[in-house]
């Protein structure tokens, strides 16, 4: 089995909106785009999260665990990388694969 070539930028996809660099930068690379999609789907997320967590008290605490989340599969997404894997991260991979870069 053929392993992918690590490209370092693909880190940049799980770190909030800095996802935006690979998706204009590496559009060629089907590992940076894999990567990239997820990123952008993590992004849009987080986004949803700081909204939901403007509301008082139970947006509060619903955001805190959200971004819990998020940093989690953020975390995983840079070692999935970092590893040379195209795992899909849980509750959004698949939402990442109907995004069309």
């Amino acid at each position: 089995m053929a392993e992918e070539k690590v490209n370092p930028i693909a880190v940049l996809s799980y770190i909030g909106i800095l996802c935006l660099i690979p998706i204009l930068l590496e559009k060629e690379d089907e590992f940076v785009k894999f990567h990239a999609k997820q990123g952008l789907a993590l992004f849009i997320c987080e986004v949803i999260t700081m909204l939901i967590s403007w509301f008082p008290i139970i947006g509060w605490i619903i955001g805190l665990i959200l971004w819990i989340l998020w940093v989690i599969l953020s975390l995983i997404g840079i070692i999935n990388v970092l590893r040379a894997r195209k795992s899909h991260l849980p509750l959004i991979g698949g939402i990442a694969e109907s995004f069309k870069i």
